[in-house]
């Protein structure tokens, strides 16, 4: 494969995963998750590199995805002792992050580490580092992990469908059933956490929260079955990567930022032109007559 369709291969799959994961955000109301989350496994990155010394490696999952977690539980027990959810998503999310940032500046500066590439990502340097697979051959080892990621999630997401469409809509019901809803939420925290880990240094953190939150709200417009939303979400996904690449080409720009940019294009397509939700359907749609707003 070309350099070209090696950068647009890999961030097909983030838009793909980041679609799938995001869809389930949304109906839970918990979107701003996604933000918290892609900055605060930050300091799972730094603390795994301060203890192996090394940047690359299964540690640097784990070390991402129990700050993600930890992101969640403490999110759950500040909620639970009475403060809003916005409110302990924004105190959490800034001071793990936060920590990062110091960890990094003075712990962290010798190595190849740092805020803005872990904010926006490199992309372009996907295709150079790579890695041999028996009968297949050489692969970017950052396509390989996003590839058994997306595999990951959409086998949960199938294997467990019933329960998540329960606990997203009716989580009092789902628990009157026997569903464990508290489990099924940390399961799900951890697809979120590992989702973004996969795509955060390829991508960064902005076009993970573009990724996770935007196509997942433009398919949200379009229909209320959570299969076909999913399946939209994915797609507005795929098409924003392609589209913000070729964006960035044209305009010698950030790849990462301009794909982030073509999320909200998206959206706001959807915005004005989808059938139900959608302005234009509003604004064309017949009104009732005054005898029937007054009662006669």
């Amino acid at each position: 494969m070309s350099y070209t369709a090696w950068i647009l291969l890999t961030a097909s799959l983030v838009g793909l995963s980041c679609g799938f994961v995001g869809t389930l955000l949304i109906l839970r109301r918990m979107a701003m998750m996604a933000d918290a989350i892609s900055h605060t496994v930050l300091l799972g990155i730094v603390a795994a590199f301060l203890v192996t010394r090394e940047l690359s490696g299964i540690h640097m999952l784990i070390g991402a995805v129990a700050a993600g977690l930890l992101t969640a539980v403490l999110v759950q027990w500040f909620q639970s002792r009475g403060v809003q959810q916005d409110a302990s998503i924004g105190v959490v999310f800034t001071t793990l992050f936060a920590i990062g940032v110091i960890l990094i500046a003075t712990q962290a500066g010798n190595a190849h580490l740092d805020v803005k590439h872990a904010l926006m990502g490199e992309i372009t340097f996907v295709p150079w580092n790579k890695v041999a697979l028996p009968g297949i051959g050489e692969i970017p080892e950052a396509t390989l992990i996003l590839v058994i990621v997306l595999i990951v999630v959409a086998a949960v997401i199938v294997a467990f469908y019933k329960e998540w469409k329960i606990t997203s809509f009716d989580p009092a019901l789902a628990a009157s059933i026997g569903i464990p809803v508290t489990l099924m939420h940390y399961v799900f925290m951890s697809l979120v956490s590992i989702t973004t880990v996969a795509s955060f240094d390829a991508v960064g953190a902005i076009m993970v929260v573009a990724m996770l939150i935007t196509p997942a709200a433009a398919a949200y417009l379009w229909t209320d079955r959570l299969s076909l939303m999913m399946g939209l979400s994915g797609i507005f996904g795929v098409a924003a990567a392609v589209a913000g690449y070729y964006m960035a080409v044209w305009l010698d720009t950030s790849i990462s930022g301009s794909m982030a940019f073509a999320t909200g294009i998206v959206f706001l397509f959807s915005f004005v032109c989808s059938p139900k939700h959608g302005l234009l359907a509003r604004y064309l749609r017949p009104q009732p007559a005054v005898s029937d707003r007054v009662g006669h």
